[in-house]
């Protein structure tokens, strides 16, 4: 009998497999980038030099009358940090638009994934830490995973993983990064100050209306977005900070403006490149390559050696994130996806196992970049602080570790998988796997 379940995860179009395999590939050099740049600044914190490496953190420039008057490693987290998350917009108004998450269908089962992925670590971080207020601020810290250092774990262990199986870790993250967004957006937003707010949309209006009339323009010309565009993105990122929303959220809402279809042609008929597309070209390697990594230097150094590491690493907190981290998101995705599979009546195609979805789970356990920022919201200082930045280091590499034991014994079925879907018996540079239905 013939089985007509939906099969899952999504193929995807071989135009989509391409443009994820081209993105993976320039996420996993930043993934290295930001583990060499937190390294360092790891063993600068720890070092007879660590006064200096504090000192060049905690340095203060900017303007004070328009509240931005700030440390470097402010600087970091709430402007650097905001070109990562523009990246995060526009992706996510790509799925919208023209990827897996158009259709409801395909999206339900990665964003019932990453829903479970949230829920679990952060009910865990709850149930260690008990009935403390203070403590409980940072339930949301086991909840973000770094698709950057994850991907970058993955192209070193995993380089024949089914193209159906990158594209649900990719469309997981994606969703996993707006959960974080509307976390950070209602959660940790305090001392809302509602003067700026005004300006703010106004400027973000204009910036729409101006993406939207004149993408075309903007894609034909190079310097004409940085000349027109990045200038008011920027009045309103600064709008934005100084009315007390975290700065990032200004990222995603002006990367969430560009168009993603040009509505244009070539002579042949196929639809130019969108705006969005030229953008993600453009500020990918500024992102990758530089807002991350140093935002990862200046969140990373943290003091993990002497008396207190023992106090440290025992702290209430640091087992709730690695238990969070190391343990939830693998039980929440995996479960999810059961359950969500189950409601669909889906089934896991291409020859996958859930024992490969275990493995994806356990690399969404790898938090780091957005549990950083998410730890420095919520305990500004102290213990707690240095505690909670600890796990997140310690759970990040238990997390690689495991899916690298795990992924790595699957290898040699991905290779076998990656050979059979790449065959082109036509010979029209397209695998005939993707000319044909399952």
């Amino acid at each position: 009998m013939t089985d007509t379940r939906r099969s899952f995860p999504a193929r995807g179009s071989y135009r989509e497999v391409r443009r994820i395999g081209t993105l993976l590939r320039k996420e996993s050099v930043g993934g290295i980038l930001l583990v060499v740049m937190a390294a360092i600044a790891l063993v600068w914190a720890n070092s007879p030099l660590a006064e200096s490496y504090f000192a060049l953190r905690d340095f203060e420039v900017g303007y004070e009358p328009w509240h931005l008057r700030l440390s470097l490693g402010a600087w970091a987290a709430d402007g650097l940090l905001a070109i990562f998350f523009f990246l995060v917009g526009l992706e996510l108004k790509r799925e919208f638009v023209v990827g897996d998450l158009r259709d409801r269908r395909t999206a339900i089962v990665p964003v019932a994934a990453a829903v479970g992925g949230v829920v679990v670590p952060a009910a865990i971080f709850v149930l260690v830490i008990g009935p403390d207020p203070e403590l409980l601020r940072g339930w949301a810290v086991p909840t973000a995973t770094d698709i950057a250092f994850a991907v970058a774990v993955l192209a070193i262990i995993g380089s024949h993983l089914p193209a159906r199986l990158r594209l649900f870790l990719l469309t997981l993250a994606v969703v996993d990064d707006l959960i974080a967004i509307g976390i950070i957006a209602i959660f940790y937003t305090d001392d809302l100050n509602p003067m700026p707010l005004p300006a703010a949309i106004l400027g973000l209006a204009l910036y729409a209306a101006l993406a939207q009339m004149r993408q075309g323009f903007f894609a034909r010309n190079r310097f004409a977005a940085w000349l027109i565009l990045l200038p008011i993105g920027v009045v309103v990122w600064a709008f934005v900070h100084a009315s007390g929303i975290h700065a990032t959220i200004a990222g995603v809402a002006l990367g969430f403006m560009i168009p993603v279809r040009s509505g244009e042609t070539d002579a042949d008929g196929v639809e130019r490149t969108g705006l969005a597309e030229e953008f993600e070209h453009r500020f990918r390697p500024l992102s990758a390559g530089f807002a991350v990594p140093v935002f990862a230097f200046f969140a990373a150094g943290v003091a993990v050696v002497g008396d207190g590491f023992v106090e440290t690493v025992s702290h209430p907190v640091a087992i709730a994130i690695v238990c969070g981290l190391v343990l939830g998101k693998p039980v929440g995705i995996v479960l999810a996806t059961w359950i969500a599979t189950k409601a669909t009546r889906s089934r896991l195609g291409g020859g996958l196992r859930w024992i490969d979805l275990v493995g994806v789970g356990m690399l969404a356990g790898i938090g780091f970049t957005v549990s950083l920022l998410v730890a420095e919201l919520s305990f500004p200082g102290g213990l707690e602080h240095d505690a909670a930045k600890v796990a997140i280091l310690l759970a990040s590499v238990l997390a690689a570790v495991g899916a690298s034991v795990l992924l790595g014994a699957r290898n040699r079925r991905y290779r076998a998988i990656a050979a059979q879907e790449s065959v082109d018996a036509d010979g029209d540079g397209v695998p005939d796997v993707y000319q044909r239905e399952e």
